[in-house]
C-alpha cells in the first residue's frame, strides 16, 4: 500500500514538473484567384477547399479579383462553399481589384466577405451571347426595375427566365448570410456596381482590410455558424498562413477553357491532319495536328458550348478541303467559308460571357485564312501530284539509253550518262538503242526504241 502511495506521488511530481504546451491554434489557407471565373477556376477553388479540410485549417481566405465568368462554374464554386466544414473569407483584394458579375454570388456565398479600399463589386445581370440583352444592344444589360424585368414581353421569354433565376439564386444567398438582399437583386437586374465603403455601410459585406495581415487582425476572436450548425470562433493572431496559387495543370486548363483559342487549335488540327494526306509518311504534321485536335476538343467540352455549331464550323472546313479536289467553281470554297462563320456564331451558348464571344470579325478572318491555307496549299499538293515525277525509278520513264554491256546474262545500259541494269522481253546486244517503260526490285524493264528500229528498216524496202 505504501508503494503504491509512493508511486501515485511520483507520477504526480513528474506531471508538475513538465512544461505546459501551449496549444497551437491552426493554420490559415489562402487561394489566389484571379481572373475569369472557368471550369479551372472552379477545380483549383474546389479542389483547395478539400485539401483545406483534410489538413485542418481553422480558415480559408479567397482572394478574389475577377471581372465575372461561366454560370455553371460559379454554381460549382458556390455549392462547394456552401457545404464546407471550415470558415470561407471572400476577400477582394489586392486594392483596385473587383469582383463583377459571378464574382459578386460568390462574395455573397462566403461566411465573411471583406473588401481593401478602392475596390468594387457589382453589374452581375446575365449577359447572353449572340442574344442581346434587353437593351438593344448585344452584352449590355437589362434596364429597368424589378417589375419590368418580370413583365413577359415578346422574344425576351429566355432573357427573363435567365435574369429572374440569377436575381432569385443571389436573393437566396444574402437571405442565408444576412446581407444586403436589395442590392443583390439590383446588381442582377440593374447591373448595379458600389464601391467597398458603400457595400460597408449598406451591409453587402463586413470588413474593409487595406491587407491581409489587416483582415486577419480584425478576424481574430469572430464567431462563424457552419452550415452543420457548428459555431467555431476564429483565432487569427499568430497563426502561420499558407498560400497557396494555381498550379501548372490549372494554368494549363484556364488557358484551354477559351472559345477562341479553342477554335484555333481545331483549325491547326485540321491543318496537319490535311497535310498529312496530301504528303503521307511526313507524320510531324499528322501528330502535330491530332494533338492540336484533341486539345480544342478538350477545351470545348470545358465549356457551355452548342455541338451543333461546333459540327457546322468542322462541316466548313471540309468543304472547303473539298474544293481543292472537286470542280465546284467555288462553290464549295465559298459555302464552307459561310458555314464556318455561322457554326462559330452559334457555337458559344448563351451561358458563356461576352468576353469569350466569337466575334464575327474574328471568324471572317480565321475563315479567310483557312480558306487561303487550305484551298492554295491543296491546290499546290494536286498539281505537284499530277506533275511527272523527276527523280527515283519513276523519273525515268520515257527515257532513252544504249545497250553498253552484257556480263553473265545481266546486261546494262546508259541511261542518263549512268549505267543501270535493265531487263527485256527479247534479247538485247550491244549498241541496241532502248526507251525505259518500267522498274522492277533495282532494274529497269525496258524495250527497244521503235523509232531506230523504223529507221534502219525504211533504206532496206526502199
Amino acid at each position: 500500500m505504501i508503494k503504491c502511495l509512493i508511486l501515485c506521488l511520483s507520477w504526480l511530481i513528474v506531471g508538475l514538473s513538465m512544461p505546459v504546451q501551449a496549444q497551437v491554434p491552426s493554420p490559415i489557407r489562402v487561394l489566389e484567384v484571379q481572373g475569369a471565373i472557368s471550369p479551372a477556376t472552379a477545380d483549383f477553388i474546389t479542389t483547395g477547399i478539400a485539401d483545406a479540410e483534410s489538413a485542418g485549417a481553422q480558415l480559408l481566405v479567397l482572394e478574389l479579383d475577377t471581372p465575372g465568368g461561366l454560370d455553371a462554374s460559379m454554381r460549382d464554386i458556390i455549392r462547394r462553399m456552401l457545404s464546407a466544414r471550415l470558415p470561407i473569407v471572400v476577400y477582394v483584394a489586392p486594392g483596385g481589384a473587383r469582383a463583377a458579375s459571378a464574382g459578386t454570388f460568390i462574395l455573397y456565398a462566403s461566411h465573411i466577405a471583406a473588401m481593401t479600399p478602392a475596390s468594387n463589386l457589382g453589374a452581375a445581370s446575365p449577359v447572353a451571347v449572340g442574344a442581346g440583352m434587353p437593351g438593344g444592344r448585344q452584352g449590355e444589360p437589362a434596364k429597368g426595375t424589378a417589375e419590368e424585368g418580370n413583365a413577359k414581353r415578346p422574344g425576351d421569354t429566355l432573357e427573363a427566365k435567365a435574369m429572374n433565376d440569377a436575381a432569385a439564386y443571389i436573393r437566396s444567398l444574402a437571405e442565408l448570410r444576412g446581407r444586403d438582399a436589395d442590392f443583390a437583386e439590383a446588381a442582377v437586374r440593374e447591373a448595379r456596381s458600389i464601391s467597398a465603403g458603400e457595400a460597408l455601410k449598406s451591409g453587402v459585406i463586413d470588413l474593409i482590410a487595406p491587407s491581409l495581415d489587416s483582415l486577419l487582425s480584425q478576424l481574430d476572436g469572430r464567431t462563424v455558424a457552419l452550415a452543420d450548425g457548428q459555431r467555431l470562433t476564429l483565432s487569427t493572431q499568430g497563426v502561420s498562413v499558407e498560400r497557396v496559387a494555381p498550379d501548372w495543370r490549372h494554368r494549363m486548363l484556364a488557358f484551354l477553357a477559351n472559345p477562341q483559342l479553342a477554335v484555333i487549335l481545331l483549325m491547326l488540327g485540321i491543318y496537319g491532319l490535311f497535310f498529312e494526306m496530301m504528303s503521307p509518311g511526313a507524320a510531324l504534321p499528322g501528330v502535330a495536328g491530332l494533338i492540336c485536335l484533341l486539345l480544342g476538343l478538350y477545351g470545348l467540352q470545358m465549356l457551355p458550348v452548342n455541338w451543333a455549331g461546333v459540327a457546322l464550323l468542322c462541316l466548313g472546313l471540309l468543304m472547303m478541303i473539298g474544293e481543292v479536289f472537286l470542280p465546284s467553281f467555288g462553290a464549295l470554297g465559298v459555302g464552307g467559308l459561310l458555314a464556318f462563320v455561322l457554326g462559330g456564331l452559334f457555337m458559344t451558348g448563351p451561358d458563356v460571357p461576352s468576353y469569350y464571344e466569337l466575334s464575327i470579325p474574328f471568324l471572317v478572318s480565321v475563315g479567310l485564312a483557312s480558306a487561303v491555307i487550305l484551298i492554295g496549299a491543296g491546290t499546290v499538293a494536286v498539281r505537284s501530284r499530277r506533275c511527272r515525277s523527276v527523280i527515283g525509278h519513276e523519273a525515268m520513264l520515257g527515257e532513252h539509253g544504249r545497250v553498253v554491256g552484257i556480263e553473265g546474262g545481266v546486261v546494262y545500259a546508259e541511261i542518263r550518262g549512268e549505267n543501270w541494269r535493265v531487263m527485256c522481253k527479247e534479247p538485247l546486244q550491244l549498241g541496241d538503242e532502248i526507251v525505259v517503260t518500267g522498274s522492277q526490285d533495282l532494274k529497269l524493264r525496258v524495250e527497244r526504241s521503235r523509232s531506230v528500229e523504223s529507221d534502219t528498216s525504211s533504206p532496206q524496202s526502199a
